[in-house]
């Protein structure tokens, strides 16, 4: 069997401090849902939207997270979505925390930043080079 072909998708798995908690702001402030959790109580989910997922995994209570952010500012998931300026207008209506406005990249990319509250950096950009 020829290996081209075999990857269908992918997921980032994020730890959490509280599953439940990272799971209402996903749902509550980013539009992700997570029909199912694991666990009793949960310490694992699922979040999808529009067919992309990210994991969420609950720490070792009272062992630290490190979130990517942590590193001077990296980023812990991107998002290539169709238009960041309607996205990040929709995520600020719903109460998430915008820490940068959609802007222009040297790079041809215009994003904006989400943190969450165990602190992981989520971008969101377009492709602007694509339509020129």
């Amino acid at each position: 069997m020829s290996e081209a072909g075999q990857m269908r998708a992918h997921a980032p798995c994020l730890m959490v401090e509280d599953v439940v908690r990272a799971h209402a702001y996903y749902a509550d402030r980013l539009g992700f849902r997570s029909p199912r959790m694991w666990g009793e109580p949960p310490t694992f989910c699922i979040t999808e939207r529009e067919g992309l997922e990210v994991m969420l995994a609950q720490g070792d209570p009272g062992k630290a997270l490190h979130p990517n952010a942590e590193h001077e500012g990296r980023i812990d998931v991107y998002f290539w979505v169709s238009d960041a300026d309607s996205l990040c207008a929709e995520f600020r209506g719903k109460g998430a925390e915008v820490v940068c406005e959609p802007e222009d990249r040297e790079y041809g990319m215009r994003e904006f930043l989400v943190r969450d509250p165990d602190g992981h950096m989520l971008c969101f950009g377009h492709d602007m080079t694509a339509s020129a």
